[in-house]
């Protein structure tokens, strides 16, 4: 990635940048193109919190960040599928940065411009998951991010919810709760895998089940064998999605993974690298940094070139 994506411009401006996932919202405030200021609350995506929880937390974010004399806020967002979307978040995060140019996409952008790369195909793994991609002439296609009650395959809370399915299944069958189900119970602080049914359905959160994710790498590197077979199952789907982005695009890559599990989970990491060789796609990275670096070449895209 360029040193200094960013043109003269852009530079010698104050902007703000949001990267607002399932679990937590961070935010950084570039100032002359550099970070001034860095920090994180819980989420504010209203489609993982209420709106009051979610102004709250953004209010306690920008008391947090020096963001006075900002020209921009740029934020990226799970489930911005319209432009209602956009238009609700703007209105949340504008009485912050009162005169601030304020612009919403979705957050699988961010991550292919943390990669460097002007085209190709990002994949969110982390509470939710998605694809999106662009290629050389500007055309998008995306597949995915539906959200946890209609997809969200291969993301933590996929992985959460199945494992727990996993147990109530045994626990149909007779059978005694095996390691999976006995870590899971652990986790949850329950005696009987009866109680995760209850559970489940009490008040507990995205956030929370998709934090049981490492309970099912944990038992799959252990060599269970159900949930080993969850971890290739959710390299399958995750690189599904990859695959049919790309050909909608007609590219070969790149193919970027990233977000919570997708730049941290080696064992999800290796499967998706080995789901997408099979289907001929091997130009595979992993993001190494927090999706908001890829803001900046973002803003400075948008600013004239002086």
């Amino acid at each position: 990635m360029d040193k200094d994506p960013l043109n003269v411009s852009t530079r010698q401006a104050r902007f703000v940048g949001l990267d607002i996932g399932g679990s937590k919202t961070r935010g950084i405030v570039w100032t002359g193109g550099a970070v001034t200021s860095d920090h994180s609350v819980g989420s504010t995506n209203v489609q993982n919190v209420s709106v009051e929880t979610a102004r709250e937390n953004m209010a306690e974010l920008f008391a947090q960040l020096e963001a006075a004399g900002a020209t921009e806020v740029f934020a990226g967002a799970g489930g911005i599928d319209t432009d209602d979307d956009a238009a609700a978040l703007r209105s949340l995060i504008a009485p912050f940065v009162p005169g601030a140019q304020v612009s919403v996409v979705h957050d699988t952008r961010l991550l292919l411009a943390a990669s460097g790369a002007s085209e190709g195909v990002a994949v969110i793994a982390g509470t939710g998951s998605a694809a999106w991609g662009v290629n050389a002439e500007g055309k998008q296609a995306r597949a995915g991010g539906w959200g946890y009650l209609l997809g969200d395959e291969g993301s933590g809370y996929w992985l959460g919810r199945e494992a727990v399915r996993h147990s109530l299944r045994r626990m149909d069958a007779g059978q005694p709760a095996d390691e999976l189900t006995a870590a899971l119970l652990e986790y949850c602080g329950l005696a009987h895998p009866g109680e995760l049914i209850r559970h489940f359905h009490q008040d507990t959160t995205r956030r929370y089940w998709a934090a049981t994710s490492p309970v099912v790498f944990a038992a799959a590197a252990q060599g269970h064998a159900g949930a080993r077979a969850m971890v290739v199952q959710a390299a399958a789907d995750l690189a599904g999605m990859a695959a049919k982005v790309a050909s909608q695009l007609d590219i070969p890559g790149p193919i970027v993974l990233g977000s919570g599990m997708g730049s941290n989970v080696p064992a999800l990491q290796e499967a998706f690298k080995l789901q997408l060789a099979a289907l001929g796609l091997n130009d595979v990275h992993i993001l190494q940094q927090d999706p908001i670096f890829g803001i900046p070449l973002l803003v400075g895209a948008q600013q004239p070139a002086t």
